[in-house]
Parts: C-alpha cells; sequence; structure tokens
C-alpha cells in the first residue's frame, strides 16, 4: 500500500509503516498545491496528516483512507472524503495525558504568576513582594466542559491537587446531580470517586456559576462552535481562571477579551481561532497582549509519549486496513 506522510510524524510510525510492507513516502511540510501534486503523482492510498489541511482537492482517484496522525478531524474536509469514497479516521485518545499535564500546568502558571516570575528575573528585578500573593489551588473548584479521555485525565490530577470537581458534557446534559459510582465505572473514574466527589451541573452556564477555574476539553463541531460566550463567561465570578486547551473555536474570542477586562479574568491558551499554518511564522492575536493572559503554542499533544503512541495508533490502523478494507476510528 502506497502511504505519504505530509506531516512531522515519529520515526518508529515510519519503520512500522514499511514493516507492513507499505512503500512510504515521507514528505513533512507539504502544503496546498505542493500536497494536491504529491498525492497524485504517487497515487498515494493512504494520506497521513496531523495540523495539515485536507481539502475536497486533495481527493485524488487513488486515495482510499485519510488519518490525521491526532484527536479531531476538524483540518480535514470530511465531506468531501466522504462524496469521494475515502474514509477518514483520527487517533483518539492518545495524546489525552499530554494535554491533561499542560492543562494542570497552565492551571499552576496562572495561579503562581509563573511567566511573570520568570520574565521579572531575566529583567533583573526581584519582586518577592508581588509575587507572594497566590491563592494556592486547594479547596478551590475546577468546572471542566467536556469529560472525554482528555477531561477524565484533568479530573485524575485535578483530584490529586485537592480540587472539588463540577462537570458538563453532552451525555450529561440538562442534569444537576452527583456523579455515582455507576457513572465513575462507565468512565473508569473508580478510582477518582473513592476519595473525590465530582458533581453534574445540567449547562455550561451552570458550571461557569459554580468554579473558580473553568476548562475547556470539547472537540469542535457545529454544535460546540463559540459555546463558551458570553452567556456562559459572563457567569464567572471576578478574577476566575479560563483554560483552553481544546480549539480556538470553542470559545467566542471577543466575548473572552471582554470578560477578561470587565471581570479581571485569568486566561491561560494553547489554541487560538486563527493559528499560523506552519509549526513556525508570525502570530498576530491581540488577546495574548491583554494582562493576565497567558498563551503557548498548540502544544498539547506535543510530548514524545504522545507522538509515540498516535505513531503506533496509525500503524496499527493502517494494518488492519490493508487486512480487512475497514479503518478503526473512521468518522464517515
Amino acid at each position: 500500500m502506497r502511504v505519504l506522510v505530509a506531516d512531522k510524524f515519529e520515526t518508529s510510525g515510519l519503520e512500522g509503516l514499511r514493516a507492513l510492507g507499505c512503500e512510504v513516502r515521507f514528505e513533512p511540510g507539504l502544503k496546498e498545491q505542493f500536497l494536491i501534486e504529491a498525492i497524485v503523482s504517487t497515487a498515494a492510498q493512504v494520506l497521513v496528516v496531523r495540523s495539515t489541511k485536507v481539502t475536497a482537492a486533495m481527493m485524488a482517484p487513488a486515495l482510499k483512507l485519510v488519518i490525521r496522525a491526532g484527536a479531531g478531524v476538524n483540518t480535514i474536509d470530511v465531506t468531501a472524503a466522504t462524496a469521494a469514497g475515502v474514509t477518514v479516521a483520527n487517533c483518539p485518545g492518545k495524546n489525552s495525558l499530554a494535554v491533561a499535564e499542560l492543562t494542570l500546568g497552565l492551571i499552576l502558571a496562572l495561579d503562581r504568576r509563573i511567566p511573570d516570575n520568570v520574565a521579572d528575573l531575566r529583567a533583573g528585578t526581584w519582586n518577592k513582594q508581588e509575587y507572594s500573593k497566590a491563592r494556592g489551588l486547594a479547596g478551590r473548584t475546577l468546572g471542566l466542559l467536556g469529560i472525554g479521555s482528555i477531561g477524565r485525565e484533568v479530573i485524575r490530577r485535578a483530584a490529586a491537587f485537592g480540587l472539588e470537581i463540577v462537570v458538563w458534557s453532552r451525555r450529561f446534559d440538562g442534569q444537576d446531580r452527583a456523579l455515582t459510582a455507576a457513572d465513575a465505572a462507565d468512565l473508569d473514574l473508580a478510582d477518582v470517586l473513592r476519595h473525590t466527589a465530582v458533581a453534574v451541573a445540567p449547562s455550561p452556564a451552570a458550571v461557569a456559576e459554580r468554579c473558580n477555574i473553568l476548562s475547556i476539553h470539547l472537540a469542535l463541531g457545529p454544535e460546540t462552535r463559540r459555546l463558551v460566550g458570553a452567556d456562559v463567561l459572563g457567569r464567572l465570578r471576578p478574577g476566575s481562571f479560563v483554560v483552553n486547551t481544546s480549539r480556538g473555536e470553542v470559545v467566542d474570542h471577543d466575548a473572552l477579551r471582554e470578560a477578561i477586562v470587565r471581570q479581571s479574568l485569568r486566561v491561560a491558551l494553547d489554541v487560538f481561532e486563527t493559528e499560523p499554518a506552519s509549526a513556525t511564522g508570525a502570530f498576530e492575536d491581540p488577546i495574548v497582549r491583554l494582562p493576565g493572559v497567558y498563551g503557548t503554542h498548540h502544544i498539547g499533544a506535543s510530548t514524545d509519549q504522545a507522538q509515540e503512541a498516535i505513531a503506533a495508533e496509525t500503524v496499527r490502523i493502517v494494518k488492519h486496513f490493508m487486512e480487512t478494507g475497514q479503518a478503526p476510528n473512521a468518522v464517515n
């Protein structure tokens, strides 16, 4: 099977694909017209991408499978793929630990103002008086929007920090109660529920009303685009934290900017509505210049552990597709 890998990809994954007998072409960084030409010239049957956008024009006759080496498929035109008979699959859950770790790191950074500490020291300023004002995390309430694989890993780590936890997800929409033992067993959270109560809120707005820290872990789709808008953000208490490590488009950034100023929110964002198409480049988003806002470079899944796991899952998908014609994790 002919495989074109058009993004950064682990060596172990390339070797695994070759071990299956695949003819592998590794061309990280191909974009737009160059990628279209490569898909056609190689007669690729499988296309593997990470952040590269896959458009309708890339659905060449030989192409049978597109794999997003990561979670989500918002960078792939799934409608066009379906119309062309191309299967689209992804690697859900393989980056969960990495994103959860970054989430907790950002929460700690907001509380202890770690980036500001570092910046002042590098500028030659000692200001212990200012930076001794952290509130601490134990006993505060973490509100989670979404309890998929990432949200559940955040819950495990938040519980270890002594945070109270309240959640909303579409599976519990409209419900206002405690997470039960049966729920916890179904979500693989029984270990957490033994020592930490988890509350279920009926809506995202209800979560915002009850928490000091709002962390967003929702997949991007028509029903979640700008779900976190003025109605949700306006319910947060002054000085609350907001962390987004999911997708930038899940948050209404105009409403977020207003809430930052009006409610003195402290915010950490790993994702933005407009991000450079390449791994490096100019970046312009006025929100990162606001006081109390920290930004990272969409690095939630970018640990060696996560990328090795994603590479292994990609190989598994290709192997199964070669043997059966069906792709695990197919979304169409």
